[in-house]
């Protein structure tokens, strides 16, 4: 891991003025102070960023990579609540509350992250009325997405993994058209997302890609209709 601070780097403050919703037409000049605290950090796959309990001092903004946001029911089984990547923000809520982290948060993948200050994050909010809107809109759309999967944890293996699928394209997918391009997350993960077995998992993708609703590479996954996908829903 590699540890740099006060870093005054054009690159990471470009990738965050670009897709972090955050600051969007915010005043360069709320942004620099926003962000004149930074730490920025690689991390390995599979590193723990960190854990429930953990102190809540600072946000973090994804500059590269996938994170997955982890918590585990009262048997000890793995749940992926979330799936985030470039622009995105986590810890958000530990400091909105004053109180330690609620999950963990472990890379996917080889990952670059931006962390600063939870009191300059909150000064942000409190004083910006757009950045504490998006942030609203951001929560919300976190909400949203967790009520859907709520609703569909009775149905059946099929439902509940294209859900998956619409969850990460809503989220983090790359809208072409019609289409939508998403990260191919490893089974485990598709697995800890639905709720399902590592081998339902694998017979339900290799379903929808016979059937032309999914297609797959050793990275990336496209699906070229979301309407077609969201009919298996309903």
């Amino acid at each position: 891991m590699t540890y740099r601070q006060g870093v005054n780097n054009a690159d990471w403050q470009q990738v965050l003025l670009e897709h972090c919703q955050l600051f969007a037409d915010l005043p360069p000049d709320i942004i620099r102070r926003t962000l004149a605290r930074p730490v920025l950090r690689s991390f390995p796959v599979n590193h723990v960023i960190f854990l429930e309990n953990d102190g809540g001092a600072s946000i973090h903004f994804i500059l590269q990579g996938w994170v997955k946001i982890r918590t585990h029911n009262l048997d000890g089984k793995e749940i992926t609540l979330n799936i985030l990547t470039r622009g995105d923000l986590f810890g958000e809520m530990a400091a909105l509350e004053q109180i330690p982290r609620s999950t963990d948060v472990i890379t996917l993948v080889d990952t670059q992250v931006c962390s600063i200050p939870a009191e300059d994050f909150l000064n942000l909010v409190a004083t910006e009325p757009k950045a504490g809107m998006r942030l609203a809109q951001l929560l919300a759309l976190r909400l949203r997405q967790v009520n859907r999967r709520l609703r569909l944890r009775e149905a059946d293996s099929t439902a509940r993994l294209t859900d998956v699928l619409l969850f990460l394209a809503d989220g983090q997918g790359k809208h072409q058209g019609q289409g939508c391009t998403i990260p191919s997350l490893p089974h485990r993960e598709l697995s800890s997302l639905s709720g399902l077995a590592r081998e339902t998992v694998t017979r339900v993708l290799s379903k929808l890609e016979k059937r032309g609703l999914i297609e797959r590479d050793r990275s990336l996954m496209h699906i070229p209709d979301l309407e077609a996908l969201e009919r298996i829903v309903g």
